[in-house]
């Protein structure tokens, strides 16, 4: 697999691991973050010597203005454009009664600009390639009420609903639109929340473990090899059959 890469929230988390497995596969990526810029030569540095290359952007994603930076910044480079990949969130855990207007609007921005402002350039920069991609990432919050979650719940919901009406647009040009959804993540010494929050939800998943951000961007990768052409506007659950139980 070769190709160009856009993967929003790509320097940490979900969106590194996402871009360190394009990137092995030997796709050229952009890595666009928000806000820390030490995050962002650690992971280019991680990714550096791998089959493809890896530079990161920095844009507000929250606004169009920042999502024209990042296509603008692809067209510039590389005129066209294979993959994109909507990983960037920020979870703040608030009690659904004290999620406030901002809290909601601030989720909802972050999860649906990046795509929503971004499709129309995406449907020229994809169009004709041989194998467009477009995957977000969501969760389960956005189909069960998880503790501190509303706000970004909400969003999570609103974006699986966009990925349906794009993928209805982006088809007839070839592209595909999807999306990977799991639960709480297993990322280490960087996971959320309480060891007992975590064991809990451990020891009920009949795999043995949490979802790692690696098993997510092993399914963003199956979504954009050529036999998943056919997959189109679905939400893919990662989890080892943990939703199953639960």
């Amino acid at each position: 697999m070769s190709g160009k890469a856009v993967v929003t929230g790509g320097t940490r988390g979900v969106g590194l691991a996402v871009a360190h497995k394009l990137c092995a596969d030997g796709v050229d990526v952009l890595l666009v973050y928000g806000h820390d810029d030490r995050d962002a030569k650690h992971a280019v540095d991680a990714l550096s010597g791998l089959p493809g290359s890896a530079r990161a952007l920095r844009a507000d994603l929250t606004r169009p203005g920042g999502v024209t930076r990042v296509l603008d910044e692809v067209r510039r480079r590389w005129g066209a454009l294979d993959v994109y990949v909507h990983t960037a969130a920020a979870w703040r855990p608030e009690a659904t009664l004290e999620t406030g207007l901002r809290a909601a609007r601030d989720a909802l921005a972050l999860a649906a600009t990046p795509l929503l402002a971004a499709a129309p350039e995406l449907a020229e920069l994809m169009a004709g390639r041989p194998c467009g991609r477009i995957v977000a990432v969501s969760s389960s919050g956005a189909r069960l009420a998880v503790p501190g979650y509303a706000a970004q719940g909400m969003a999570k919901a609103a974006l699986e609903s966009l990925v349906r009406y794009l993928a209805v647009e982006f088809a007839p040009l070839g592209v595909t639109v999807n999306a990977v959804a799991t639960g709480r993540l297993d990322k280490g010494p960087h996971t959320a929340g309480p060891a007992r929050a975590v064991a809990a939800p451990t020891g009920r998943a009949p795999a043995g473990r949490l979802t790692t951000p690696e098993d997510l961007a092993a399914a963003v990768s199956l979504l954009c090899h050529p036999d998943a052409a056919w997959i189109q506007g679905q939400v893919i659950t990662v989890d080892g059959g943990l939703s199953l139980t639960t």
